[in-house]
């Protein structure tokens, strides 16, 4: 009798220790590079913890593409997924379906960059806890810059001789026939407007819509980036880098065929993987600037959301709680070199061993160039939609650069009488 008393009180502190009901919550993660994998491993960390499961659902790489899903289940108030992996301009677009983490993550939010607090609070409402922090960088073959007498480029022309010269050298040697100068991402997507906004900036060209609102893009400056950028096309980069995002772009470098490379952070622990043809030989540096202008990094990252029409809600914040907390971000930035949105991870030791660069470029996440998503509102898509089209037609030789932007302008101007 006194062992199945025993056992009885085991049996009942076991079921006051477990959930009532166990919850299944989906989680919607990009797949460039290590997301996918790193996105579930932490996700399976937080089920074994709270006794629940979670589903993860891969989802589009394409920016523009997973925007347009989550639009579509959003609008139908579909609970299919609990917590979205929304990109940094995304807040003011998804607002009115996500959930207001105000009250349930308000401690977390504190220990976040500011600005990352602030970019994902819509009317008041925080919408969003940010995950990782990103910047376009300029990576590069090291071993080919030192073996060719050639200095990491400061400007754009620099970087166009430097290709040009190790390009040639290396077909000559009959050693890379297929080696090119510089890669980056050219298709018509949101990365283009990441990639082209650089090159504005970075010529003193402005940011397409300015934070008072005025539509800056039809201007000199700007025009002779675009021409700069079209020149490389077939040249120094690949013809078919019109098509290439993200991937296209990383392949290629990261396969020994490429000097340079415009990515954002998380290609750094891929080129440095076990197997990696490139390993041990890469560096990384601020992106080039224009003859008149100064470095510029478009401000990227990845932010998570409750969907306002998840059935556990609740859970799901704690989920993000989770994801977004000081030990995930370190793990995170250790295995996959993703950018901490906490202030406090830049001093550790252990993830600036595994990112050299993070401790070197932290200003150039700090000071990153913001698409102008805040002031466009719901319009953005629109905005940057027309733009990336603008630069891909000149990328392609379909329109000069002043006629691109000039009807680029207009258009905008159009879209701005409606109201942001």
């Amino acid at each position: 009798m006194p062992a199945i008393l025993r056992l009885l009180t085991l049996l009942t502190v076991l079921l006051a220790a477990a959930p009532a009901t166990a919850a299944t919550l989906a989680i919607s993660c990009g797949a460039v590079g290590k997301e996918l994998a790193q996105c579930r491993i932490g996700a399976e960390v937080w089920a074994a913890r709270t006794g629940n499961s979670v589903k993860v659902v891969s989802t589009p790489n394409s920016a523009t593409e997973r925007l347009a899903l989550y639009q579509q289940l959003l609008a139908a108030r579909s609970p299919d997924i609990d917590v979205l992996q929304i990109d940094v301009i995304w807040p003011g677009i998804l607002a009115p379906h996500l959930r207001d983490l105000s009250h349930d993550l308000a401690d977390a939010a504190k220990d976040h960059f500011p600005a990352s607090i602030a970019n994902n609070t819509v009317g008041g409402r925080l919408v969003a806890l940010p995950w990782f922090i990103d910047a376009g960088l300029l990576y590069y073959r090291r071993d080919l810059l030192e073996k060719h007498g050639v200095a990491v480029p400061r400007t754009w022309a620099e970087l166009t001789a430097a290709a040009e010269k190790i390009q040639a050298a290396e077909r000559a040697a009959g050693q890379a026939k297929k080696m090119w100068g510089f890669v980056w991402q050219g298709r018509a997507y949101e990365g283009l407007t990441c990639d082209a906004l650089e090159w504005v900036a970075s010529h003193g060209g402005g940011s397409v819509v300015e934070p008072d609102g005025t539509v800056s893009i039809d201007n000199p400056r700007a025009a002779r980036a675009l021409e700069t950028a079209a020149s490389w096309v077939g040249t120094i980069s690949p013809p078919g880098v019109v098509t290439y995002a993200e991937e296209e772009a990383r392949g290629l470098f990261q396969s020994g065929h490429a000097v340079f490379m415009r990515n954002w952070p998380y290609a750094w622990a891929l080129a440095q993987g076990d197997g990696s043809p490139v390993r041990g030989r890469v560096g990384v540096a601020a992106l080039p600037r224009g003859a008149d202008g100064t470095s510029a990094a478009t401000l990227g990252g990845w932010q998570l959301a409750v969907s306002k029409h998840s059935r556990h809600p609740e859970l799901a914040a704690d989920l993000v709680r989770h994801l977004t907390g000081a030990a995930e971000q370190k793990r995170r930035a250790i295995a996959a070199s993703t950018n901490p949105t906490r202030p406090a991870l830049y001093d550790d030791a252990k993830i600036i061993a595994a990112n050299p660069f993070m401790a070197r470029l932290r200003a150039t996440f700090e000071a990153a160039t913001p698409r102008p998503s805040t002031i466009t509102g719901r319009r953005y898509d629109r905005v940057s939609t027309e733009f990336f089209t603008a630069v891909h037609a000149v990328l392609s030789g379909e329109r000069p650069a002043e006629a691109a932007l000039a009807a680029l302008a207009r258009k905008l101007k159009r879209i701005k009488r409606r109201g942001w």
